[in-house]
Order: structure tokens, then sequence, then C-alpha cells
């Protein structure tokens, strides 16, 4: 007999995406996560711009993750330019704004998003009537991502601050007390929070991709590193083309990216924690620990609990560079352009989102190649999704839809940061 299980319109993700699956008989015939939202072009209204525009036009890519395009942004460009900001209050600066986005986003997807499936809810407004404090403390640790990304960076949403070389304007340390003083309230908060998610009810389930993440000795990666694997892969961010390739399939307008002659791989919160458990605060690694999911965790379903997880880092690590925090004088050093290819990485809240632009003489920008996580994760996404269906075929059609959606929302899919490009065939006959 024949089953399909499809949604047409994916709830609690960001973006235009659906699901399908067809099962003969027992066997799972054919999975698909269709991203049908259209083509946003952005590569193409890179071309022709000035290089000290692309950390403010990427940012639009996306409301909940732009520092990642921002910072990936940046570090092509001063790569191109032969300009390093590994060191210095420059890229403290850069890695506490960025903690404040994964503050905001995590929060966002780990209490709103995610926390329903577990409980039995189509909403957090829903669940937020027997739940309220779980939504409070949601919405108390994304104010405090968002007040940090308005004292670094200008604003919560598509900050406005950042340039190549490093920032138009560093705070004051006055300006970063707010933010401090919501931090030390927000890590009791996710504090609570990874202990709240450990109790969740989990599938059985066990993940066999390779996992791959941005590596920095002695650093949990964030806003830099050489790309690693689980399986032992381990180049700069400027052979990414040497290892990883895009194909596009007929059912998704983002790209598929894989592994060269190996094929699928992970990326995201369950990488990072796998291959950098040891550069959890020590707080981070004990709750971890704690909570059942350290020093690895192959459960796609307690992502929930990684991600809270990477909550308790972010708050640690603003709270760290707060306390260390000395302006950048000047707040950004001279870039000057030249014709040359520059690639740059960093870790959106979704995984490693990576850059590739080239520039002319006079800082024009010639072409731009942009890889979000979620494109880098759809493969592993539905490989993910045919195995749930394998394990729980005998579940009700209703059933089992809900549990093929929770499984997509264990990625956090970021479905308009991966729409980037268009096929488009010219017939002149």
């Amino acid at each position: 007999m024949r089953r399909t299980i499809r949604v047409d319109a994916l709830a609690r993700v960001e973006g235009e995406g659906a699901m399908y699956v067809r099962i003969d008989g027992d066997a799972v015939a054919d999975v698909q996560l269709r991203i049908y939202e259209p083509p946003r072009f952005f590569e193409a209204f890179l071309r022709g711009r000035a290089f000290t525009e692309a950390p403010d036009i990427t940012a639009r890519i996306c409301g909940i993750c732009p520092v990642a395009y921002q910072t990936s942004a940046v570090q092509a460009m001063e790569a191109a330019c032969g300009i390093a900001i590994d060191e210095g209050p420059i890229r403290d600066l850069r890695r506490l704004l960025y903690c404040g986005e994964w503050l905001e986003s995590h929060a966002l997807h780990v209490h709103m998003l995610h926390a329903p499936d577990f409980l039995g809810y189509d909403s957090a407004i829903a669940m937020a009537a027997e739940h309220r404090e779980v939504v409070e403390r949601g919405l108390l640790i994304k104010k405090a991502g968002n007040t940090l990304m308005e004292a670094v960076g200008g604003r919560a949403v598509h900050p406005v601050n950042v340039r190549v070389g490093g920032f138009y304007r560093a705070p004051t340390p006055a300006e970063l007390r707010p933010a401090a003083e919501l931090l030390e309230r927000a890590r009791d908060a996710a504090l609570a929070t990874v202990r709240w998610t450990a109790q969740l009810p989990f599938p059985d389930a066990e993940l066999d991709h390779e996992l791959v993440a941005l590596a920095v000795a002695g650093e949990y990666p964030i806003d830099r590193g050489r790309i690693v694997s689980s399986a032992g892969l381990d180049v700069a961010p400027d052979a990414f083309d040497d290892v990883f390739e895009e194909q596009a399939v007929a059912h998704s307008n983002a790209l598929h990216s894989r592994i060269r002659a190996r094929g699928s791989y992970l990326t995201g919160p369950l990488a990072r924690f796998n291959l950098a458990f040891d550069a959890l605060s020590p707080l981070a690694r004990e709750a971890a620990l704690e909570a059942g999911v350290g020093p690895a965790c192959r459960n796609p379903f307690q992502s929930i609990v990684v991600r809270s997880v990477e909550l308790l880092y972010a708050c640690d690590e603003a709270l760290r560079l707060i306390g260390a925090y000395v302006p950048p004088d000047p707040p950004a050093v001279e870039v000057v352009p030249r014709r040359a290819v520059g690639c740059g990485a960093s870790e959106a809240p979704r995984g490693m989102c990576w850059h590739r632009y080239e520039i002319d003489d006079d800082g024009t920008i010639l072409a731009a190649r942009i890889v979000p996580p979620t494109s880098q994760n759809q493969l592993a996404i539905e490989q993910d999704l045919r195995a749930v269906v394998e394990q729980n075929v005998a579940l009700e059609d209703d059933a089992l839809r809900h549990r093929c959606e929770q499984a997509i929302r264990n990625h956090d899919p970021c479905i308009s940061c991966a729409t980037h490009f268009l096929k488009l065939d010219v017939d002149r006959s």
C-alpha cells in the first residue's frame, strides 16, 4: 500500500519550505525537503558594488543571523586585501557581537520554535498558557542577545556598525554595562534551560553524518577558524572548493552541498559540540555532562539540549569579553583594496557560513559566492528524515507527519538564507 506524508508549508522554521515523503508498503520510496522560496539573487546584487558595501548588503540576507554574514564577508574582504585581524580588541569585539546573535537566535529556536514539538503544542503562544515560565525565560535570554547586538552593532536587526577592517565606532565600557547586567540574568536562565530541556522526551535516533565545523585551538568555534571534520578534514577556508561541491536538485531552490567523493555532512550546533566540547566554558561543560549529552551527542532530537548549552556558553563568553574589554583605538584598521580573491567563514547559529569574493584593483566586487549553513545541511536533513520514517513507519499518518516535522525542526533550517540561485534555461530556437 502506498502512503504519502506531506506538509505543504512547514511551520516554525524561517522561510518557505515543504516536506514530501512517499512510502511503498514498509519501504521509504522518496524523501524530499522542498525549498520553494523564490531565489533572492544576493550574489548578483553584490557584483559591481564596492567591497566596503558587502557587510551591509549581506546582513540583509537574514534578520536572525545577520552577524554571520557580516563576519564572513569582512573576513573574506580582509583576506583579499592581505589583512588578518586574528587577535586584539577588534577581533574580541567581533566575537562579542557574535555572542549576541547566538543568544537571540538560539533562544528563539529553543523556546519558541522547537519546544512546542516536545510538549504537544502547535505554537509557543499555545504553549505559554501552561508553560509561561519557559516562554518568559526564552524572552529574557533573547532580550540579552538583542541588547548586546544594539550596544555593539548599533541595532538588534541588521547591525550597522560593522565595516571591513573593524567597526565604525567602538562602544564605551559604560555602554556595555546594561548588556552585562542582562547577561548575568540570562546565564542563570540558560542554565535552567539546559536542565529543563534535558528532561524532555527524546525519540531514539543516532545520526551518522560527517560533522563539519570551524576550529581554533583552545576556542569554541564562533567567529573564525579552519574547517575540520569528524573524518579528519582540516583545511583553510580558501580551500573550501577543493573539498566541497554544490549541486542543483529539482525539488529545491537552494543548492545542495556535499563533500567531494564522500557525500553529505552536517554543520551546526551538533557538529561544534562534538568537535569542540573541551573548549566550552567550565560551567557549560558541567551543565552538558549533567544533562547527559557530553562530551558527545549524536541524537538530532537532543539538539535542543546542545543549543541550550551553547546559550550558556555564549553568556559566559560574552561576560568574559566584557570583563576584559578595552575599546579598540582606532576602531578599524585601514584596508586598501587590490585585485584578489578572498574567502571567509564563521559559525552562524545554524552552522558554517562561507563567503568568497573576487575584487578589482579599486575594490569593485567582480564575483561573489555565499554558501549558507542550511544549504549545506539539506542532504543531512533529508537523510535524518528518511531514518525517522523508517523507524516509525507503523505510526498513523498524523503522528508520523508530526514526527517528520519535528525531525526537520531539529536542524532549525533558515530557508531564506539558502535560496540564492536561479537556474535559467534560454531556448532561442
